[in-house]
């Protein structure tokens, strides 16, 4: 494996996005999230992200720190915790409450106004022809990085359940190969499970390596990735 492989994957989510796919995948109440649970969550994004040598935002870093300090407050008694200048409420997780509170109010705005513009440009003008040839292309923002990272941390988290994660002494993988062999499964016809890619697989180096090539391949737009249903099995096809 070529350790220092870059993934230049541009991550057009940021930290709250990364917050509310969190709440939203768990079924989270955003009003009582658990500061502990989400903050060990995030941090082991933040984990994969490294792992996979993916560059992220410095937001990302902020934002880490300060669900650490959130939580740190937390721990403590109300009345041996720090004094915070403006503070209105006991509870330190509200000023990320309402922060989530209106991304989320904001993303839904977003959307509408998208679905707006998709509408728009499927309507046929007398005597014209349609902007668009009614099927929009599926972007990797439809499956995002977060969903993806999600899908790997599972496959690791089963591999690792079987006892079966080898170091295997020798072993030589590269992003290069793996995005061939990708290429030629998918060629086959149909949707590759996500699971299915990578089934035989028991070594971590491989996993991670095969992980990175699908990532390329997005990226290239050689290859989308879908899910058919909310939280369901994620499949990779031919972009074509």
């Amino acid at each position: 494996m070529t350790t220092d492989y870059k993934v230049k994957l541009e991550i057009f989510e940021g930290p709250l996005d990364l917050l509310l796919y969190l709440i939203k995948r768990d079924e989270l109440d955003i009003y009582d999230i658990s500061i502990e649970r989400i903050t060990r969550q995030y941090l082991e994004y933040l984990q994969a992200f490294k792992e996979l040598n993916i560059d992220v935002a410095g937001e990302f870093i902020v934002m880490a720190a300060n669900l650490l300090y959130i939580k740190s407050r937390s721990l403590l008694p109300v009345d041996q915790q720090p004094p915070e200048e403006e503070a209105e409420e006991d509870d330190p997780r509200w000023e990320l409450i309402r922060q989530l509170i209106e991304y989320k109010k904001f993303k839904e705005a977003a959307a509408q106004l998208h679905d707006r513009a998709l509408e728009q440009e499927n309507t046929f003008v007398r005597g014209g022809i349609s902007t668009s040839e009614g099927v929009r292309p599926l972007l990797l923002g439809e499956v995002g990085i977060f969903q993806l990272i999600n899908a790997f941390q599972n496959v690791i988290k089963r591999v690792e359940a079987r006892e079966e994660l080898q170091q295997i002494f020798g072993e030589n993988y590269t992003v290069s190969d793996k995005i061939e062999t990708i290429l030629a499964r998918v060629s086959e016809g149909g949707a590759l499970k996500f699971s299915e890619l990578f089934a035989e697989m028991a070594s971590r180096v491989e996993i991670v390596v095969t992980f990175l090539a699908l990532l390329e391949l997005i990226r290239l737009k050689q290859v989308r990735a879908i899910q058919p249903g909310q939280f369901g099995e994620i499949e990779i096809a031919a972009a074509a």
